[in-house]
């Protein structure tokens, strides 16, 4: 069974200052879901509490936040927002 691809729609990259997250569309198999990356797992990626900078240091690490967001999909797909977080980076 093929290992499963998440495409990242770039169009969709926010930075929600109020929630301390970058939003993002993604597409697996299909299916579309939306996705929170935290700062605190760009910040755990970067050493540094993004500073207005958030989209940059979220698309220098794509590919690891790609990565990240599907461990964090196999939780469960039925949320409204599927949160990445700092464990997430582990599995």
């Amino acid at each position: 069974m093929p290992v499963p691809q998440l495409e990242i729609d770039d169009s969709t990259v926010f930075d929600n200052l109020d929630e301390h997250r970058v939003e993002f569309d993604g597409a697996v198999d299909g299916e579309e879901y939306q996705f929170a990356v935290k700062y605190s797992v760009l910040e755990a990626l970067t050493g540094d509490q993004p500073d207005g900078d958030a989209e940059a240091s979220f698309r220098q690490h794509i590919d690891t936040i790609r990565d990240a967001a599907l461990a964090a999909l196999s939780n469960g797909p039925d949320r409204p927002t599927i949160v990445i977080s700092e464990s997430d980076l582990d599995r």
